[in-house]
């Protein structure tokens, strides 16, 4: 095996040096190394290009994505304030239930261009293209040029990677920094350089700002690698490892420390706590709660909705009561175990190309397996594979909130293991073992290519038999590569490459060619049976904990917590994601947010040109131009007129904030003028049952004058009703 050597340092004097190392980094970044072949950097190039490309193309189709973080964004481009902590308004009443890192550059984009669908979700495409090329300078340079353009295709061509860089939730530029994090550990590697792992550290802690937890699911692998792996003495490594580590709670913990020293009365309520604590989120509803499924306040964490007649239901469902019978709405993240990464739910979004990832880092380290403690190439293959293994681990068995985009946080390893793998067996493959090794990786991923595309049988139906005989047949010939010589073992290898990407190929196109929208999206054609996975789905009355003979989950309608005058009761998506007309920004024709939705729950609200009209009569006059129950609720109205909204009780009504004490002194106070209404979604969940947004909204209908504008019911908070 071969692999790319590091380039050499050149010493010369401090200010010449500094000179001609930015005149050589300029002539590399054009013309790449000076060993490499004409194709090389113009391929890179256009790789790029074309990643650029597939993520910008028609973006402002989804409007403004997740109406959630988008309206956090427009919360950032008003107040500074806002922009620190992450709030969901300007007039900082609530924060998201994430640190702040994701909105930073959304929100800068929307002060440099206004607010606009565009200057939402650019910001995500860059940070795909970015991830791009830092995986293939990262495989690049302990590997082949072959072997990073090969990552850098895998990853833009996977369709949960797609979804997430034109998407707005946290979790691209979290793949980005983890992308990063793995990169500068292999820096560090080649020769025990502290810069690169202190840089590693740093990359890591604003990873944690921007979705604490999960930033460190990373780190064990990488941890030890480097302990044993790095080219110096043990108690160095242990130095070098403890100032990464310092490095990491000064780029993570800064922020921290503010939020928790800030008087709590003069800083918007952490959204997602019990207590307005960050640290209570993070260890809680964003730490353990995702792994034990103990999430208070969560949907589907069991607690949801009781006070405001709703209870839990069977396998982490929520019921309420009706004439007819009882509505279960599940709201299950899907079975958890070891097969969950290839399930009906997920599938589809990562796993095209994972058995391939899985062998090829078995084969990998087979052929890396005699080389000395400090090779870098093993190192690579650990990285990537240790990474791969213990986020693919947790993903599989957390019992809380689980997504099908979080996989994305797998892509760049899939991706690295593939282009290394795939090129370090082609330079083996004159021994039979190798030969034997990629025949067997390409079947094996040409048959679940075709059992994927098996799932959405009426998404290009004619693509899923070639696949399976194109990668059969070049499984048959790269066994034979030792016999049929160069031109047809070439032959042979793309024709393996073209079976194993077609499905995800195909997936990916349908993703850019559909809009998304609201808190729970996934890529691809609609799979049948898909349900569960991070959803929810309004099962119907007397349904019980499953869907009807002959109905498909979310069919039924019912009435959804958190549904408004003038909503369709249960309102649910048809399969073909086409939406009722009259869409606006927030929900462009044709967006697709999976096949559950629930309402003002997980995605904004249409908010019609005559409630429009009524909120901005009374914009600048006030803190907050409204105030309703749940913040997508909330975000939708403040999408609309631009102006703050308060949602009370966060992300689904659950949150203690405002208390009704609180609530009261702000409309005696005239900071808040009108009420949308709802039902009354949370239910008197915070402390001593006195926060809860049901109270609230009973003490508003009991008190204030009714207003209708459009298909929305308003109250006027500055017209107390008349009793008789």
């Amino acid at each position: 095996m071969t692999t790319a050597p590091p380039p050499a340092v050149v010493a010369t004097p401090g200010g010449a040096r500094r000179g001609r190392g930015a005149a050589r980094l300029l002539v590399r970044l054009w013309r790449g190394r000076a060993d490499d072949a004409r194709w090389v950097r113009p391929a890179l190039l256009g790789l790029l290009l074309a990643t650029a490309v597939l993520y910008v193309h028609d973006l402002a189709a989804s409007g403004y994505a997740n109406s959630y973080y988008s309206a956090a964004a427009q919360a950032g481009s008003q107040s500074w304030k806002a922009l620190f902590f992450g709030s969901l308004d300007a007039g900082n009443s609530i924060t998201v239930d994430k640190p702040p890192a994701a909105l930073w550059p959304m929100a800068l984009s929307v002060r440099l261009f206004g607010l606009n669908p565009w200057a939402i979700l650019l910001p995500q495409a860059l940070f795909g293209v970015a991830t791009v090329a830092v995986l293939h300078a990262a495989v690049r340079r302990r590997f082949s040029a072959a072997a990073g353009l090969l990552a850098g295709t895998v990853l833009a061509l996977t369709p949960v990677a797609a979804l997430m860089f034109r998407f707005n939730n946290p979790d691209a530029l979290l793949t980005l920094l983890t992308t990063v994090t793995v990169y500068c550990v292999l820096r560090a590697l080649e020769h025990a350089r502290t810069k690169w792992l202190v840089w590693a550290g740093a990359a890591v802690g604003v990873a944690f700002l921007t979705k604490t937890l999960q930033a460190f699911l990373i780190l064990p692998p990488l941890t030890v690698l480097y302990a044993v792996c790095a080219p110096t003495r043990l108690r160095r490594r242990l130095g070098q490892l403890a100032l990464a580590t310092g490095a990491m709670v000064v780029a993570g913990g800064w922020w921290v420390a503010v939020v928790e020293l800030w008087p709590a009365s003069s800083r918007p309520y952490i959204g997602g706590s019990r207590h307005n604590s960050f640290l209570e989120l993070t260890f809680g509803y964003n730490g353990l709660g995702r792994i034990n499924g103990d999430e208070p306040g969560s949907v589907g964490g069991g607690r949801l909705f009781q006070g405001g007649g709703y209870a839990e239901g069977p396998g982490g469902s929520y019921v309420t009561g009706t004439g007819g019978g009882p509505d279960v709405v599940r709201s299950g993240w899907g079975g958890s175990g070891l097969d969950r990464m290839f399930t009906s739910q997920v599938g589809g979004q990562i796993s095209w190309l994972l058995p391939a990832a899985l062998l090829l880092l078995a084969a990998g380290l087979v052929v890396t397996w005699r080389a000395r403690r400090t090779d870098t190439a093993r190192a690579a293959f650990v990285a990537r594979g240790g990474a791969l293994l213990t986020t693919a681990a947790v993903f599989s068995f957390m019992a809380g909130i689980f997504h099908e985009y979080y996989t994305v946080a797998l892509a760049p390893c899939v991706a690295a293991l593939v282009g290394m793998g795939v090129t370090v067996l082609w330079e083996e493959r004159a021994k039979r073992w190798a030969a034997v090794a990629l025949g067997t990786t390409t079947a094996v991923t040409a048959w679940w290519g075709y059992e994927l595309l098996a799932r959405t049988p009426d998404h290009l139906p004619w693509l899923r038999t070639p696949v399976l005989v194109a990668g059969l047949a070049a499984a048959a010939g790269l066994l034979l590569t030792a016999r049929i010589g160069r031109r047809l073992a070439r032959t042979a290898a793309g024709l393996g490459l073209a079976a194993c990407l077609a499905g995800p190929v195909a997936y990916t196109l349908s993703t850019v060619d559909s809009p998304h929208t609201g808190s729970i999206v996934t890529a691809g054609p609609a799979v049948a049976g898909r349900a569960g996975g991070g959803g929810t789905v309004i099962i119907g009355p007397g349904a019980g904990p499953g869907p009807g003979p002959g109905k498909a989950p979310g069919q039924t309608p019912a009435k959804a917590p958190g549904q408004v005058p003038g909503q369709t009761p249960g309102r649910a998506e048809p399969q073909d994601g086409a939406r009722p007309p009259g869409g606006d920004q927030q929900h462009p024709p044709g967006s697709r947010q999976g096949p559950r939705s629930m309402g003002g729950l997980l995605d904004g609200p249409r908010v019609s040109p005559a409630a429009e009209r009524l909120l901005e009569r009374r914009a600048g006059d006030h803190t907050w131009v409204a105030a309703t129950v749940g913040a997508q609720n909330a975000a939708g109205y403040q999408l609309a007129t631009g102006e703050p909204v308060m949602a009370i009780g966060g992300f689904n009504g659950s949150d203690p904030s405002p208390t009704l004490a609180q609530f009261k002194s702000l409309v005696a106070d005239g900071r808040v003028p009108y009420f949308i209404a709802g039902d009354g979604r949370g239910g008197g969940l915070g402390p001593g049952g006195e926060g809860g947004a049901s109270l609230i909204t009973s003490w508003v209908r009991e008190n204030f004058t009714e207003v209708t504008a459009g298909d929305s019911t308003f109250y006027d908070l500055t017209r107390p009703e008349r009793k008789d």
